[in-house]
């Protein structure tokens, strides 16, 4: 069976589905079937609602520092330049308003975007201007502004959203704050980047990252050691987020001072997070790793992953190894959740049972989450 097949459920059941899990007692949840993760007719639907109304994060403030600096990327089919102008960010459409020519790739600094087809020139805040031997009456330069989508900036992240009302992010996020403020994510720096194409649905690494769970099995050299399964703690939720703490035995040393004021609970642990619908966070003390996940097919993702460091903490060889030990820890998600990806599309792939709250009470969060967004739909 592939992507593309005929579906054996109608969308309509598998809405009903996701409605039936939230609705489970809280002390017997359940996950999704694997049509939910295959099934091209719910993908095409999340795209055109629960995604394309969220906010997505696109990168971190300190990526474009300095006027003009920009990064392009797809999101959802929106090809889009993410650039600094002036005190602002901004997140344009990357398409010419003449014929529709990209006007960028990559990342830089520009002060100005050039269409290479005819030339026609915009700058950084989306005005249109030049444009070659246009002298006809019907054009006017003000009606050909590039098109803009709503760009903020939430805890040094970029966020974008593709709606013409996009929810109330700071409603979303509320308790957020509360959660990791203490860690000053603002005051950290970036100091990698880097994208890769899984072969899974986008729920499933949301999924994956914010469950304690696996931790020991999957991880057992890379992660067992500082944060085992066992000690896996259930955290806050708000409307738009869910949160664990990974927290480190007693024998293990902090791994930073970190933001002054930060208690020794703070700085024994990594508090995760997920951003609905597509953002995923670890923030420690002194390292903070953020996933974010572009959906492009039911069964593929774009994955752009940061890390980030709090002030000077982290010596050169440090950062390296601790993007060698993340670099790790991604494969080894990534070969579990393509593995699982296969074996979604079996008959009996029927959705079993969720662990405890403290191991998977996150991805209970998550799916009361995705059906409260889809009750809202009509």
């Amino acid at each position: 069976m592939n992507d593309l097949s005929p579906t054996m459920n109608s969308l309509a059941d598998l809405r009903h589905e996701l409605a039936d899990c939230a609705a489970a007692p809280a002390d017997a949840p359940r996950c999704l079937s694997g049509r939910c993760y295959t099934d091209a007719g719910l993908f095409a639907h999340e795209c055109a609602t629960v995604l394309r109304q969220g906010w997505h994060c696109v990168g971190r403030a300190d990526e474009l520092t300095d006027q003009g600096d920009y990064l392009t990327l797809n999101l959802l089919g929106e090809p889009l330049i993410i650039v600094r102008d002036g005190a602002d960010i901004r997140a344009l459409s990357n398409v010419c308003r003449h014929r529709g020519m990209p006007l960028a790739e990559g990342s830089g600094n520009a002060n100005r975007f050039v269409c290479r087809y005819h030339a026609w020139t915009y700058g950084t805040d989306g005005a249109l201007l030049r444009a070659p031997r246009m002298n006809n009456a019907g054009f006017d330069p003000k009606n050909c502004r590039l098109g803009q989508f709503h760009c903020l900036q939430r805890f040094g992240f970029v966020y974008v959203s593709l709606a013409d009302t996009p929810p109330d992010i700071d409603a979303e996020l509320t308790g957020l704050d509360d959660l990791i403020g203490k860690y000053q994510p603002d005051a950290y720096r970036i100091v990698h980047t880097a994208s890769e194409t899984w072969q899974c649905n986008w729920k499933a690494l949301v999924e994956n990252f914010m469950e304690g769970y696996h931790l020991s099995v999957v991880h057992p050299q890379t992660l067992h050691g500082y944060t085992p399964t066992g000690l896996s703690r259930k955290g806050p939720s708000g409307a738009g987020f869910t949160s664990y703490f990974a927290n480190y035995p007693e024998n293990i040393p902090e791994r930073g001072e970190g933001a002054p004021g930060l208690d020794h609970e703070a700085k024994h642990r990594s508090t995760l997070f997920a951003a609905f619908p597509c953002q995923v966070v670890s923030v420690a003390a002194s390292l903070l790793v953020s996933l974010s996940i572009r959906p492009l097919t039911p069964t593929s993702i774009e994955v752009r992953w940061t890390m980030s460091v709090y002030g000077d903490a982290l010596d050169g060889d440090t950062i390296d190894q601790r993007i060698a030990l993340w670099e790790d820890v991604n494969r080894e998600d990534r070969e579990k959740l393509e593995a699982m990806q296969t074996a979604l599309r079996s008959v009996h792939a029927t959705g079993g049972p969720l662990a405890g709250v403290d191991y998977e009470g996150t991805v209970h969060d998550f799916l009361l989450w995705l059906a409260r967004q889809d009750a809202m739909i009509p």
